[in-house]
C-alpha cells in the first residue's frame, strides 16, 4: 500500500464501511471518499482528522504508511474506555453521576480484594 488512496481503502474495508456509509459519518460526499481511494485530490486536514476517528486509525499511517494502521496500546485502549464512560455519565443526573461513581468505586474495591486473594 503505497499511496494515501490504497490505505484508505484497505482500512475503510476492515472497518466495514462503504464510501457513502464513511462519508456519511465524517460529513461529506461520497465523490470525496472516491477522489481520495483514487488519489485525484489531496486531502484537507479536517477530512484526514475525522477520517481517522471514525476508522479508529492513526493519521501518520494514513498519510505516509508509517507505523500500525491502529494505536493497539493498553493506554488507548483505556483512553477510549474512559471516554465512553464519560459520554454515558454526562447524560445523567448529578444523583446519578454519583451512584455512578459509588458503584466503579465498589467494584473497584471488590475486584481489589479477589485479586489480592487469589495471590
Amino acid at each position: 500500500m503505497n499511496t494515501l488512496g490504497e490505505r484508505l481503502n484497505y482500512a475503510r474495508k476492515q472497518k466495514n464501511y462503504t464510501q457513502g456509509s464513511l462519508a456519511e459519518s465524517i460529513g461529506v460526499s461520497r465523490g470525496v471518499i472516491f477522489n481520495l481511494e483514487k488519489n485525484k485530490t489531496e486531502p484537507q486536514v479536517i477530512v484526514v482528522n475525522a477520517i481517522c476517528q471514525v476508522l479508529d486509525i492513526k493519521k501518520e499511517w494514513l498519510l505516509n504508511g508509517t507505523g500500525s494502521m491502529e494505536e493497539n496500546s493498553e493506554s488507548a485502549q483505556s483512553a477510549k474506555i474512559l471516554n465512553e464512560l464519560y459520554e454515558v455519565a454526562k447524560g445523567l443526573s448529578l444523583d446519578e453521576q454519583l451512584y455512578l461513581l459509588d458503584t466503579v468505586k465498589a467494584l473497584k474495591f471488590r475486584l481489589g480484594k479477589r485479586s489480592s486473594s487469589s495471590r
